[in-house]
């Protein structure tokens, strides 16, 4: 909303728009990426029930993770734009974890966010010389440094009463979990849309979950958004996400539409199809006389 009118989510003027937009193209098929990338977010927003009360009853407060990817930027423009058509109630507040790498920009993702006028915050925390020393150089460093930042986002998330952190993960990264827990985990698990932690108090939450990662990188590109680089496992090969990437890569090139299909498969569950016991009563099966 804007002045009480409704504005057109294909409209891509500046006066119209929020600052994130200010360096958009006005191209047809960047309004027609922009709007599909609106539309699959806030369908994934009703559909898991992102979007409820708050601890207090009123608008949720949300603590946006901002890793400086093109993902991340996506995530933060996608909501931005959303709350300010009224199509997203929750309160938002940018967050960045400094995870003191050598040569990381300090400068980009502050000046971004002061530029936007969006309320955030900068955390600095050296996990990097953690991960460095407690794993080795030939392994990867993705699982522990995932479990630190997650740890001090959740605290971060309660020092600001925030209801959720939310996370830039898209359909892609849930497809590469997926096929990461299959073939080297030995379960039937992926990223699911919204979560409880195991304390019960915070949200995690993923809207860009239904947004093809092709579609992000796009968006990205045209947005010119100031990609910071993770560098910090880019000397790593032969990462499991990453060889899930390349194998989804190519059925996609092989057979497209492969992403979507197994996408949908996992919106469409048969657990009398499966054989675990503890989700489905086996035993407790009988015939019909």
């Amino acid at each position: 909303m804007a002045d009480g009118v409704t504005i057109d989510p294909g409209d891509l003027q500046t006066a119209h728009l929020p600052a994130v937009y200010a360096r958009a193209p006005s191209s047809v098929s960047f309004k027609k990426l922009r709007k599909r990338i609106l539309r699959q977010t806030q369908e994934a927003l009703r559909r898991f029930a992102m979007d409820g009360p708050g601890k207090s009853g009123g608008a949720q407060k949300w603590l946006v993770c901002l890793s400086g990817g093109k993902d991340s930027y996506t995530l933060l423009a996608a909501l931005m734009d959303l709350k300010w058509q009224g199509a997203l109630k929750a309160d938002l507040i940018a967050c960045n974890l400094d995870q003191g790498q050598p040569g990381f920009p300090k400068h980009v993702l502050p000046d971004y966010l002061k530029a936007l006028g969006v309320d955030h915050r900068i955390v600095t925390e050296d996990t990097y010389s953690i991960v460095t020393d407690k794993v080795p150089e030939n392994k990867t460093y993705c699982s522990l440094c995932s479990r630190l930042r997650r740890g001090i986002l959740y605290r971060v998330a309660r020092e600001e009463g925030c209801d959720a952190i939310v996370l830039g993960h898209h359909r892609d990264d849930a497809l590469e979990t997926f096929m990461m827990n299959l073939f080297h985990g030995g379960r039937l698990a992926a990223m699911p849309p919204k979560l409880l932690n195991d304390e019960g108090d915070l949200f995690v939450l993923r809207p860009l979950i239904l947004n093809a990662e092709a579609d992000i990188g796009k968006f990205a590109q045209g947005m010119k958004f100031p990609i910071i680089p993770c560098n910090l496992c880019g000397s790593q090969e032969g990462l499991q996400r990453a060889l899930m990437k390349e194998m989804l890569e190519t059925w996609e090139r092989r057979h497209p539409g492969r992403r979507e299909v197994m996408f949908r498969a996992l919106q469409h569950v048969r657990l009398s199809h499966l054989a675990d016991e503890k989700v489905w009563d086996f035993e407790g099966l009988e015939r019909e006389d």
